[in-house]
């Protein structure tokens, strides 16, 4: 049964139910600088043998005996913490999966000390401040700029660093990483259900994963998360499901793209031009077919038909323009004008009262150039607006 704060939330927009999950982090009574927080210790993950690479994790987290229920509001405030952490953090997702009571995250974690060789030199500390922007306010960091220039004004050069050595510290460590999204959430997400406790089941799990030279196993994992929604039964296609890497990619997500040419091996660019696209859709449907029982009747695992995986591996995996154009328009966002350019001009010049003062034109177009079909609103790929 839904609570009535639950049930409040639901009538208001999208973005003012994120509201807490989209803003930085500021200054609040008794707040302390960098160094305040404590990260409790743990059983250790398994790390990497060689100390100058990167290394891909599978991570897995469930909510509380899994019986806690996330709505699509929720799945979407997840998968935004997920990314904005992981960019403070300097985590970089492969792909991900949020389901309604866990998430998969496929993350590649940096060698820290190549990743903090950035924040070295004369402007070191200003690259380094700009980059806390990511995640804290700026009244947040011009309280730290204050509370530096302090400490140094009376001799406490030290005390300065090591409140920099503190922030540090959550760079490049993946306990670190999914601690703070999984607190950062909860906190959002007992708020808006109007509810006390704890709302993950035990710590989470993870396992190493090969993801240099041959990137079978790393292929493999990303096709096991990106299909979850497909074995759930709760889509038939992995594209449909707007809250994995997949369907974020195929909507015109650069940053889910880039993941995922990663898991291929492709260039970081190369969704379209290196074919990453088309090569991992084949990748997912080779691989997540659903399984019969002896007799052929009965599924006894759900996943893609064999039907549509022999389709869609005769059509080398590629999607038709319109159904392209159908996911950016269904998951991102209400264009309110789709057409030509001219079209939705027309459309806008009329309605420009809707508008404010710094709107210039109206025609956004959809896509880069497989298409000539314009929008009044941007079609963004990180949130349904």
């Amino acid at each position: 049964m839904k609570s009535r704060q639950t049930a409040q939330n639901e009538v208001l927009p999208l973005e003012e139910q994120l509201v807490g999950v989209n803003a930085k982090t500021g200054i609040f009574p008794g707040a302390r600088m960098t160094g305040s927080r404590s990260w409790s210790g743990g059983r250790r993950r398994v790390l990497g043998k060689r100390p100058l690479e990167s290394y891909c994790y599978h991570v897995m987290s469930r909510t509380n005996g899994g019986e806690i229920w996330f709505d699509d509001v929720e799945k979407e405030a997840l998968k935004r913490v997920i990314w904005r952490m992981a960019e403070f953090c300097g985590i970089k997702v492969v792909t991900y999966c949020v389901m309604g009571n866990h998430f998969h995250l496929l993350a590649e974690v940096p060698h820290r000390e190549t990743w903090l060789q950035r924040f070295e030199g004369p402007q070191g500390e200003a690259r380094l401040l700009e980059h806390l922007g990511v995640l804290y306010s700026k009244a947040y960091l011009g309280m730290l700029r204050d509370e530096l220039a302090d400490l140094r004004a009376r001799g406490l050069a030290v005390v300065a660093e090591e409140r920099l050595e503190a922030l540090k510290k959550r760079f490049c460590d993946l306990s670190l990483f999914v601690k703070e999204v999984k607190e950062r959430f909860s906190r959002w997400f007992n708020k808006r259900r109007g509810r006390r406790g704890t709302l993950w089941m035990d710590r989470f799990k993870s396992v190493l994963v090969e993801g240099r030279g041959n990137c079978e196993a790393l292929r493999t994992m990303a096709a096991y998360i990106d299909l979850n929604a497909v074995r759930a039964g709760t889509v038939k296609d992995p594209k449909d499901y707007r809250w994995c890497g997949y369907g974020e990619a195929v909507s015109g997500s650069r940053r889910a793209q880039r993941g995922l040419c990663k898991a291929l091996g492709k260039p970081v660019d190369g969704w379209k031009s290196a074919g990453a696209a088309e090569a991992y859709r084949q990748v997912l449907f080779a691989s997540g077919t659903e399984v019969l029982d002896a007799r052929k009747e009965k599924v006894v695992r759900a996943g893609v038909s064999v039907e549509k995986a022999r389709a869609v591996l005769a059509e080398r995996g590629k999607l038709g323009l319109g159904e392209l154009v159908r996911l950016r328009v269904r998951y991102f966002t209400d264009g309110l004008a789709l057409g030509s350019r001219e079209f939705v001009e027309g459309v806008f010049e009329a309605n420009r009262g809707m508008f404010g003062p710094k709107r210039k034109d109206g025609a956004r177009r959809i896509g880069e150039s497989e298409t000539e079909l314009y929008a009044m609103r941007r079609l963004r790929v990180r949130a349904v607006e």
